[in-house]
């Protein structure tokens, strides 16, 4: 069973990342894996591409998700990668 890599891409202040915060903690944990945080405030490069998609959810490096997390799909998608 492959261990999908979750990253969340956020900014400070952003009332969005909050709740993406929280949706993608509750995904990942019911399914028992971890996730970690990038926050686009001091990586230009990230700022750059991900500007106005902020809250970003990438899985194994791959865009899946933008601003409103939908927990559903967010669990498909970690399903099938952990079925690979």
């Amino acid at each position: 069973m492959a261990t999908p890599r979750v990253v969340l891409v956020t900014k400070a202040d952003c009332h969005l990342c909050e709740e993406a915060r929280d949706a993608v903690s509750r995904v990942v944990a019911s399914l028992g894996l971890t996730w970690s945080e990038e926050r686009v405030d001091n990586q230009p490069e990230l700022r750059e591409r991900y500007a106005e998609e902020i809250p970003v959810v990438l899985v194994d490096g791959v865009q899946r998700d933008f601003w409103k997390i939908d927990e559903a799909r967010l669990e498909r998608v970690l399903q099938r990668a952990m079925a690979q």
